[in-house]
C-alpha cells in the first residue's frame, strides 16, 4: 500500500483525473489530500462531486484548506466575502449557482468532515498550512492556523539545509514529526515546478490554481507525478491569475 499525498486542487478536477491515471492509483493506496479543493477553475462542484465519490471507493483523508472554509461560509450565508471573491471565489460561486440545493447540502457535509490535520504512520504530519505552538499541533490554540499560517514554510525554507533535527538550533516546533507535508503556499504562480523540501517540511502546492501542475507524491519514496499544467484543461479561463 502506498501513501500518496496530493497538493492543492483548486477546482482542477480534470487535472486530478489525469493524475490518478498517471500514478496508477488503486484501492490499496491511501490518498491524503492537503486541502483547497475549490477556488480557481470553473469546475468546483464537479471537483467536490468527484472527491465524494472517490471517498466511497478508496481510502482517503481530506485535510481542510482556507479556501474550503471560505466556500463553506458562503454556502451557509450567501454573503459575498471580497477577499474570497478576489482569490478564486467568483468561479466557485458561479459553479454552485448552477447546482441544485441537494448538491449544496451534500457538499456542506463534505466540508464539515474535513480534518485540520492528520498524523499518519511513520510519524508523518499532514496539514494544509502550518501551526505555531512549539509543542506541536495537538497544543495549537487557534484552529485557523492549520489552514492559514505561512510561517511554518517560511521558517523551514529559511533554515540552513545542513542543520539536523538533533542540532540545538533546529526549531523546536519541527522536532515532533519525522516529516511534515503541506500545501497553501504555491511554489510558483508562473510555471510548473516540483515539490520542494525545507528542513523536514515538504511543500506539495505546485501552483495548480495558476500556471502550474497538480502534484501527487509517494511519501515513502518521494516519487511524484504531475498533471499537465492545469490551465491547459481550461483554455478560456484565467484561474487565479
Amino acid at each position: 500500500m502506498r501513501t500518496l499525498v496530493i497538493g492543492d486542487v483548486h477546482s482542477g478536477v480534470k487535472a486530478l483525473e489525469q493524475l490518478m491515471d498517471l500514478a496508477a492509483v488503486d484501492q490499496d493506496d491511501h490518498l491524503i489530500f492537503l486541502g483547497d479543493y475549490v477556488d480557481g477553475w470553473s469546475t468546483a462542484v464537479e471537483t467536490i462531486d468527484f472527491l465524494i465519490a472517490l471517498k466511497a471507493s478508496h481510502n482517503c483523508t481530506f485535510i481542510r484548506g482556507n479556501h474550503d472554509e471560505l466556500c463553506k461560509d458562503w454556502l451557509l450565508t450567501q454573503e459575498d466575502n471580497p477577499q474570497w471573491l478576489a482569490h478564486g471565489g467568483i468561479a466557485t460561486r458561479n459553479s454552485y449557482m448552477r447546482a441544485k440545493r441537494d448538491t449544496w447540502d451534500a457538499h456542506l457535509r463534505f466540508y464539515d468532515e474535513l480534518q485540520n490535520y492528520y498524523l499518519g504512520s511513520g510519524n508523518r504530519l499532514y496539514l494544509h498550512a502550518g501551526y505555531t505552538n512549539l509543542k506541536g499541533v495537538e497544543f495549537e490554540y487557534f484552529d485557523q492556523l492549520f489552514y492559514w499560517d505561512r510561517t511554518l514554510w517560511e521558517l523551514a525554507r529559511a533554515l540552513n539545509p545542513k542543520l539536523k533535527p538533533d542540532d540545538d538550533n533546529f526549531p523546536k516546533r519541527l522536532t515532533h514529526y519525522k516529516e511534515i507535508f503541506i500545501g497553501h503556499t504555491p511554489l510558483s504562480k508562473t510555471e510548473t515546478t516540483v515539490p520542494k523540501r525545507g528542513a523536514n517540511v515538504w511543500n506539495v502546492d505546485t501552483g495548480a490554481a495558476f500556471m502550474g501542475a497538480l502534484t501527487m507524491m509517494d511519501v515513502e519514496t518521494k516519487q511524484f507525478w504531475q498533471s499537465d499544467p492545469v490551465h491547459t484543461f481550461y483554455p478560456r479561463e484565467k484561474g487565479r491569475n
